[in-house]
């Protein structure tokens, strides 16, 4: 009896060994959104989950985790299990603004978190209320200074990518108009179409669709380029705003102490998935720049878009809170 207990013990013991060793993935996997369904991330995310769920042999939910400016969703995925199992779908609010904004930020990017690759990044629409006057930048401008403090813009919420870009956008135009932030991308559209709000700046991929079909007004894209598939928008810079940096980028994050062999398998099929022409031509269509980048080269991209905040958030006077 004893020998049978013996005997009995070891074999629990060898499949608890052998179930702890299974090969990654062998359940489902989890990409935490931390905004609001509708937007950028959470439309970037459901781009990805599709190809990289038929890689990887596993379903890949999105769940959407909003509130803080994207930093709710991100501290659940800083505290997880670094097992490869719960994954963040992260944009550049939390992760490359929020550490110049927030001074008790739940979690350090470069020490709680570990990067995989970058889907895409794009710059930002300045889209319009319907009925608002303006058509123009220059128009925009004239009235805003007109009407002082009765013109609201919307954001993601305080000291996200789109409200920075809001209040250099004050600052460098000298305009002052009120910021109303929100919980994401989707509430914030919403609001803006019924004319709750008067304009935003919002990724292509959120607006344009609103924008063709009447219920938004495109105004200008940041940067000095105007998008491939939406030419007759005119970039900022034509009207001497070329200062108002703005856009976003979105990847996949990993807790910090994830095995390199999950990065490494993440980063492949990543980056497989990016030069599918299907993929390619889903994100070009939506004004997204395919990536899929390292995580050596998703970190250092990292690294300068955080010098880039720390240099531009005291311009227009915003203080860490």
């Amino acid at each position: 009896m004893f020998r049978k207990l013996v005997l009995s013990c070891i074999g629990l013991a060898f499949a608890a060994g052998a179930h702890a060793q299974a090969p990654w993935p062998n359940k489902p996997i989890k990409f935490i959104v931390a905004y609001p369904p509708g937007g950028g991330a959470d439309i970037g995310a459901r781009l990805l989950a599709e190809p990289l769920s038929k890689a990887l042999g596993q379903t890949i939910v999105v769940e959407n985790r909003a509130g803080a400016g994207g930093t709710i969703g991100t501290t659940m995925v800083a505290r997880a299990d670094p097992d490869g199992y719960t994954l963040l779908f992260a944009a550049s609010s939390e992760i490359s603004i929020a550490p110049v904004t927030v001074k008790a930020l739940a979690y350090d990017p470069e020490k709680d978190l570990q990067p995989i690759s970058m889907l895409g990044k794009w710059p930002h629409v300045l889209a319009a209320y319907a009925g608002f006057a303006p058509n123009t930048l220059p128009e925009l401008v004239a009235y805003v200074k007109a009407n002082p403090r009765k013109v609201s813009y919307s954001s993601f919420g305080n000291n996200t990518a789109n409200h920075l870009t809001g209040e250099l956008f004050k600052a460098v135009a000298g305009i002052d108009s009120l910021h109303v932030p929100y919980k994401g991308s989707g509430p914030s559209i919403a609001d803006l179409i019924g004319g709750q709000v008067q304009y935003t700046f919002d990724s292509p991929a959120a607006v344009l669709n609103h924008v063709k079909g009447g219920k938004l007004k495109a105004i200008a894209v940041t940067g000095a380029q105007r998008l491939p598939n939406a030419n007759t928008i005119p970039a900022m810079a034509e009207s001497g705003y070329g200062a108002v940096i703005g856009g976003a980028w979105v990847g996949l994050i990993a807790p910090a102490k994830t095995p390199k062999a999950i990065i490494d398998r993440l980063h492949a099929e990543i980056a497989a998935s990016v030069q599918s022409a299907e993929m390619r031509a889903s994100l070009e269509s939506r004004s997204i720049q395919p990536v899929g980048d390292t995580p050596e080269q998703f970190g250092r991209f990292i690294q300068s878009e955080l010098g880039k905040w720390r240099e531009a958030v005291p311009k227009p006077g915003i203080k860490p809170d």
